[in-house]
């Protein structure tokens, strides 16, 4: 193993010089990338639509092509996914990344070509690996092996008898890796892919508790459940007892900062690392490249043109939407992208803030909608509002008004979970079924929602509290905040607002 950790740390540091170029000269490999992408959409059905033949510049571009969201996007990607070549790309797209969806669907399919899954997924990999090998020259994470979680994959929903197939990014990732990848990761490619969690995790912990781990990579809500199984099965205090010689996470998918001293505690070892990566369904978009700092480098030569909407433009009819080369330092910005995917001028949901120019570096601020992902459930406001009112017309209940907020895992062993405040004009004639539907609704309508579900393997049952009435007024009229322009928020990924109106509740019954 020390021969293989010399070997494939000299390959991952050569692509250092690389990211260097595209660090120093941002706007020029901008530009290159963006002519590369309407050369390769020329003679897509989409291309022709919109008279990528006539497009000369950026400004052309913004003229033909119009930003669009998932559900105005969907009618091309249903397109591909039912068989069609070259409707949105020049070549065939064999991979659907399957993610949380939107107020039409249960579930969005983002296309995944061989150009996206090779120059910007893979590519991704391989910059984490080289970003963190030139911070620290000594590691030795390829003297053993690395620990991944795959998600699942499923046949293509709208042609199953078809060659493509579906899948979460992060098993599309792993059913597509090149051999030599097997030699340094654990566990084995079936177990990583099962689809059923309960019987994933158990066996996931099996295979790895007696491998030498030294790195790990995934989201951090299952990566806790996997090292709380590990610990169960080894009857060990901390996962330093069973791979001592583990160094570095590299997590993603929701943010750190609440899991950070779990993760300390479940791993007390002044050497283990942690470095955060921004990498969606649609792209990997960011990497952490400092050793003392969380923010992330923007990616450029990945196949993505990059395209931003300042957050205090977002509601206008007709937004103003910029280049890279015009965004200013701490504003929010919402993400627009065109790629090596397929994917358009498409608003991905995200919101970004720039710390630095020279290079690009950023920090993810938020999403353009209220929303809960704080273990990778991904749940919109739309998916709330439809799953209370579900409960509520089925036990004939009013809703005057609610919010909700996760509550985040404790110590060894705890479970997360949502914690809902509701105020009723009418209470419902059975609040435990209340409480039960809207959790069930939450699960048909929200898939994420549903896996962290699963037999409460990463998310128990929501807390919910029905509340007198005037509790939400007596809130907004202490925040300042009473009056027509000002609005509850639904969804937060912060527990400021549902303290907050705890507090309140129980000074009242004070």
């Amino acid at each position: 193993m020390a021969v293989l950790n010399s070997f494939m740390t000299w390959i991952f540091k050569n692509r250092v010089g690389q990211i260097d170029n595209f660090k120093q000269n941002p706007i020029a490999v901008q530009e290159t990338i963006f002519k590369e992408l309407i050369e390769a959409g020329k003679e897509t059905n989409f291309g022709k639509e919109h008279r990528f033949s006539e497009i000369n510049n950026y400004a052309d571009y913004t003229s033909r092509v119009p930003i669009r969201n998932y559900d105005t996007f969907k009618p091309f990607i249903d397109q591909a996914m039912e068989g069609n070549d070259n409707v949105i790309w020049n070549t065939e797209i064999e991979w659907f990344a399957k993610s949380s969806g939107t107020t039409a669907s249960r579930s969005k399919y983002i296309p995944v070509t061989h150009e996206s899954l090779e120059e910007c997924h893979y590519k991704g990999g391989k910059d984490m690996v080289a970003l963190y090998m030139a911070n620290y020259p000594d590691s030795r994470m390829f003297a053993g092996k690395t620990l991944t979680i795959g998600g699942t994959l499923e046949n293509n929903p709208l042609n199953p008898l078809g060659h493509a197939r579906a899948g979460d990014i992060s098993a599309v990732i792993m059913e597509n890796l090149p051999f030599w990848a097997s030699l340094v990761r654990t566990p084995s490619k079936e177990t990583a892919l099962m689809g059923e969690w309960e019987a994933k995790i158990e066996k996931m912990a099996r295979e790895t508790m007696d491998e030498d781990v030294t790195c790990m990579a995934g989201v951090p809500t299952w990566t806790i459940v996997l090292l709380q199984k590990v610990l169960e099965l080894k009857k060990a205090k901390n996962i330093t007892e069973v791979w001592p010689n583990l160094e570095i996470f590299f997590h993603g998918a929701v943010a750190f900062g609440p899991y950070r001293s779990l993760f300390q505690e479940l791993i007390p070892s002044e050497k283990m690392r942690y470095m955060e990566t921004y990498n969606a369904s649609e792209g990997f978009f960011g990497i952490q490249d400092q050793k003392n700092s969380d923010e992330l480098l923007l990616l450029l030569d990945y196949g993505i043109f990059y395209e931003f909407i300042s957050m205090e433009e977002w509601d206008n009819e007709n937004p103003a939407v910029i280049p890279l080369s015009q965004v200013e330092i701490d504003k929010n910005y919402a993400l627009v992208i065109t790629t090596n995917g397929g994917l358009w001028r498409y608003k991905i949901g995200d919101t970004v803030k720039f710390t630095s120019t020279a290079p690009y570096r950023f920090k993810i601020s938020g999403r353009t909608k209220h929303f809960i992902n704080a273990f990778g459930e991904e749940v919109i406001v739309e998916n709330a509002e439809k799953a209370v009112q579900y409960a509520a017309e089925r036990t004939h209940a009013t809703i005057a008004n609610f919010t909700a907020a996760p509550v985040y895992f404790g110590g060894s062993g705890s479970k997360g979970a949502h914690e809902w405040i509701i105020e009723f004009q009418k209470s419902p004639y059975d609040p435990k079924e209340f409480n039960k539907l809207l959790d069930e609704h939450l699960r048909e309508i929200n898939s994420d929602y549903d896996a962290k579900r699963h037999k409460g393997l990463a998310l128990i049952e929501p807390i919910i509290h029905h509340v007198p009435s005037g509790v939400f007024e007596s809130w907004m009229r202490k925040r300042g905040k009473l009056g027509g322009q000002h609005k509850v928020p639904r969804l937060s990924n912060s527990r400021e607002y549902v303290e907050e109106i705890l507090g309140i509740i129980q000074n009242a019954e004070a």
